[in-house]
């Protein structure tokens, strides 16, 4: 399956679903029980930071939950977050695979969080709530387990989106820190290149 890589390349899926485990081997086997479930496909299924493993697949709606419902319940207790969200912003997918073109542009915002899935949440609202380019969604590789997104546009813009991300993450105290630089030098852009 190819996964979009702009604003413009049709989405074929509307929904995503991860499970973030606290077992590598354990998912292994999630990740195996979530893809006989349901007929899905996995975007991601790797270890990440510190010793975790994450599942990440999308589908239609009705499969993905089906999928990590199944998931859910073959973790036995290394469970350490799930999600699922139908509707899932277009750019979610190339930002995560860092597909996303990006462009310099007025304003770049950084967000920075503990978790995996709340990244996920927090990037999907800062993408619905302005008119920003997501540039990546860099997930607990070599991060020590933290995770950021980081996004383009004009300064007023970025600033609703950290507004918006902030809100999902403010909630559950899962947020390290966020930024907002207007008119940021192009060498910044290499990092997601």
């Amino acid at each position: 399956m190819k996964i979009p890589s702009s604003k413009s390349d049709s989405f074929p899926f509307k929904a995503i679903g991860l499970i973030e485990l606290s077992s590598i081997a354990m998912g292994f086997l999630t990740a195996d029980a979530m893809l006989k479930a349901a007929s899905v496909e996995i975007v991601l299924s790797r270890t990440v930071c510190p010793g975790k493993y994450i599942v990440l697949i999308w589908g239609d709606v009705a499969a993905v939950e089906a999928s990590v419902r199944a998931g859910v319940s073959v973790s036995q207790g290394y469970l350490v977050n799930e999600l699922v969200i139908p509707n899932i912003h277009p750019q979610i997918f190339p930002a995560i695979t860092a597909t996303n073109p990006v462009k310099t542009t007025d304003a770049l915002g950084v967000l920075e969080t503990f978790d995996v899935v709340s990244t996920i949440l927090a990037a999907d609202a800062s993408a619905k709530a302005a008119n920003v380019t997501l540039c990546e969604i860099r997930l607990a590789m070599a991060l020590g387990g933290k995770a950021f997104y980081s996004f383009t546009g004009d300064v007023a813009a970025v600033e609703a989106a950290i507004a918006a991300g902030r809100e999902v993450l403010e909630s559950n105290g899962l947020i390290v820190n966020w930024v907002v630089i207007p008119r940021p030098r192009e060498e910044l852009f290499e990092e997601f290149v």
